[in-house]
């Protein structure tokens, strides 16, 4: 990165929009850390779309870490007062230096991921970014936290990690003092039209029950 203060996101925050959270139209995947109680403090809504484009460039190259940004908009449910995101457009970062351990956004990746959030979704936000760990598994190494930290400095945008390998992937979210943990991922809702036929295959999520899913659980 050098000196260069190059930021994915606009200097000045959106401005806060209501709308109603899409719990009836999900599928809730939730990970082991939720499994054992831990409540992510803004939920992730992903398009089966986003989805599939994610999957297809993390498995685009096995032996190097690949990455980009996650297009979509922050919404606070009106009736709850709950943050949550949909994950609708995915960005393959051009211009990247890569490694089997690193993935690296130079300069001219982020002025095209800018200017492609602009010309492809226009209206939102990069709600996000990610890139894969291959046979390494989830968690933010000191680098990514720092990338995150400084170039996704809202509290509302997230971190996805994919192990092609493993077939394994989370999100990494703040807590709502801001705080992030490196090691504790969760998963997400996925928007499912009708036929009701999910494509999530990761391993390691699991499938909440509707009721729950509606419930806010």
């Amino acid at each position: 990165m050098g000196n260069h203060r190059v930021r994915l996101t606009p200097p000045v925050p959106p401005d806060i929009v209501t709308a109603h959270i899409p719990w009836a139209s999900a599928v809730r995947w939730q990970s082991a850390d939720e499994d054992e109680g831990l409540e992510p403090a803004l939920t992730v809504f992903m398009t089966q779309r986003a989805y599939v484009r994610v999957c297809a460039h993390a498995g685009s190259d096995l032996r190097r870490e690949v990455g980009g940004a996650l297009a979509g908009k922050w919404r606070v449910d009106a009736a709850s007062g709950r943050n949550f995101v949909v994950v609708d457009g995915v960005l393959p970062a051009p211009f990247t230096r890569q490694g089997s351990t690193f993935v690296t956004f130079t300069q001219d990746s982020l002025v095209a991921l800018n200017d492609e959030l602009e010309t492809r979704y226009p209206g939102k936000q990069m709600v996000g970014w990610y890139h894969t760990h291959p046979r390494m598994g989830i968690f933010l190494s000191g680098y990514d936290t720092w990338l995150h930290q400084h170039f996704f400095p809202e509290q509302w945008q997230v971190a996805l990690v994919v192990d092609p390998h493993a077939v394994e992937g989370g999100y990494f979210i703040r807590d709502a003092d801001g705080g992030l943990h490196p090691q504790r991922h969760f998963g997400f809702c996925e928007l499912i039209g009708a036929p009701r036929r999910s494509v999530v295959h990761w391993h390691n999520v699991r499938a909440v029950h509707e009721e729950q899913v509606q419930a806010g659980g």
